[in-house]
């Protein structure tokens, strides 16, 4: 499989340093970190940012809390759709969409392939559909970004663990290489997805946390506003909190093996876009489960 990083929309909130950990003037910068995989089962998109109907129509597709809070910058080369034009394809050859969940700035582009199956965990599906949790629920989940004809299919935890996590493995017409892996409590569903990449494993963490240097084992750190905004946007902060805990652990044994980035963290997205896009230089150790 090859892997293609992208960047599938933009943030600008305010607070600078205090966001993203690095700006030095008052406006921070968050990406929507994507993946495109090249399969024989055809393109993968893993997470699909802001789509094209965002950037016509950014009201009421989305709240307006959200565009003031976060900031967004809405620009249609930003969006999936042109990313994998760029790329040479065209939105018919991505057949499958795995989401970590459907926050606006995660789901916005599904509608712009229409003939992807979207692969979710139950439980966010049934989240997004509800859009319980007050006025955080009723303004992450837009229904107007996913609710016609989009072809879903919706799974629950089970089967054989991934280094000691909860999966959910045999997503229907994908190559056993991709996986989902529940990562609860920024949504109720939330899940990375989990990636064989070479000799080892990638793990899109999705927005288990914000910044990268929240999962170091050893020197856990994160942004004094990230981390305001992960508790404003919690489903179950005991949850993410526990989540981000393992995480660490999972780094700690396994960091041969398995290589994590989050959504909005542009570092990662630099450190991940600058590798080779497959055949990653790992240590030599077996794959793992």
């Amino acid at each position: 499989m090859r892997i293609h990083h992208l960047n599938c929309g933009t943030m600008c909130p305010f607070g600078g340093w205090l966001m993203d950990g690095t700006s030095r003037g008052v406006s921070a910068h968050l990406v929507c970190h994507c993946l495109l995989i090249e399969t024989a089962q055809g393109l993968v998109l893993v997470d699909t940012g802001f789509g094209l109907g965002d950037v016509r129509r950014p009201l009421p597709r989305l709240s307006a809390f959200f565009l003031a809070l976060d900031r967004i910058r809405l620009r249609e080369e930003d969006t999936a759709l042109r990313a994998v034009e760029r790329l040479g394809f065209h939105a018919a050859d991505v057949r499958h969409i795995v989401v970590t969940h459907l926050d606006f700035d995660h789901a916005g582009g599904i509608e712009d392939f229409p003939n992807a199956t979207v692969h979710v965990f139950g439980r966010e599906l049934e989240a997004a559909r509800t859009r319980r949790q007050g006025f955080t629920g009723s303004r992450r989940y837009r229904p107007l970004q996913w609710d016609e004809g989009v072809n879903w299919q919706a799974y629950e935890a089970g089967g054989e663990p991934w280094f000691g996590f909860d999966a959910v493995r045999d997503l229907k017409g994908l190559p056993p290489d991709i996986l989902l892996v529940p990562l609860v409590g920024h949504t109720w569903g939330h899940c990375g997805v989990a990636v064989r990449d070479g000799g080892g494993w990638l793990l899109h963490a999705g927005d288990a946390y914000f910044f990268h240097r929240e999962v170091d084992p050893d020197r856990p750190w994160c942004p004094p506003g990230a981390r305001a905004y992960q508790r404003m946007m919690d489903s179950d902060r005991a949850a993410r909190l526990a989540n981000q805990d393992r995480l660490r652990g999972l780094v700690r044994d396994h960091g041969g093996e398995v290589r994590l980035f989050c959504s909005h963290d542009p570092q990662d997205l630099a450190r991940f876009a600058r590798r080779p896009a497959e055949g990653p230089d790992l240590r030599s150790r077996s794959s793992g489960p």
